[in-house]
């Protein structure tokens, strides 16, 4: 469960893996590009794990890239009608506009996502994202307005499910590759007892 791109300035990748012993993942991850000038990232956790929770997260992600130009809060409610009838799913949402240089951002569950920067002392979370309770497509979900920070040349975005331990931020190579990132963080920091999955998006800067 590998993937990896770039859209405009943003290089991203992704690693994941189903529950070890099992064939499939209910952590799903989107990265798609909305026209030229923005791209949508996220990462959807089914609730549970296997077949079941495979499902809901994978309707989502087809539901969120068939309506990838709205905004966030609606597609977090477009996701709760879709999701109706299933397990439901954790999911944090990213947008990058490249020209403004903004990232818009909004969660529901335990999804975590953060902007980080190199820093002296090591890693430095410039933000993080807003997570509200509930369950999408099953507990009804408080969806709140999106936020939106600033994004800057240099900065990496980290989106990672409930599968990732909540130390991986600890030791990012920033000297690495988006592709490179997202694989340590998922070999040294995914948890045995769960699906993972983890988004790394960093901003290389505009490209002539």
């Amino acid at each position: 469960m590998r993937d990896s791109g770039r859209f405009g300035p943003v290089e991203w990748a992704t690693a994941g893996r189903p529950r070890p012993g099992e064939h499939e993942s209910g952590d799903q991850s989107l990265a798609v590009s909305i026209d030229d000038d923005a791209a949508l990232f996220g990462v959807l956790d089914g609730l549970g794990h296997g077949p079941p929770a495979a499902s809901a997260a994978t309707s989502a992600v087809e539901a969120l890239k068939n309506a990838r130009g709205e905004r966030l809060e609606v597609l977090m409610q477009l996701c709760h009608r879709v999701l109706g009838g299933t397990r439901g799913a954790a999911m944090t949402l990213a947008r990058i506009d490249f020209a403004a240089g903004t990232l818009t951002w909004t969660g529901i569950g335990n999804v975590t996502a953060n902007l980080v920067a190199k820093a002296v002392s090591g890693v430095d979370i410039r933000s993080s994202v807003r997570l509200t309770g509930g369950i999408v497509g099953f507990r009804n979900p408080e969806i709140t307005p999106a936020r939106c920070v600033p994004i800057r040349p240099g900065d990496l975005l980290v989106i990672a499910s409930d599968g990732i331990s909540d130390d991986h931020l600890d030791h990012v190579d920033f000297a690495a590759s988006a592709t490179t990132i997202a694989e340590q963080i998922l070999v040294k920091h995914s948890k045995d007892a769960d699906d993972a999955m983890v988004l790394a998006a960093r901003h290389r800067g505009r490209t002539t």
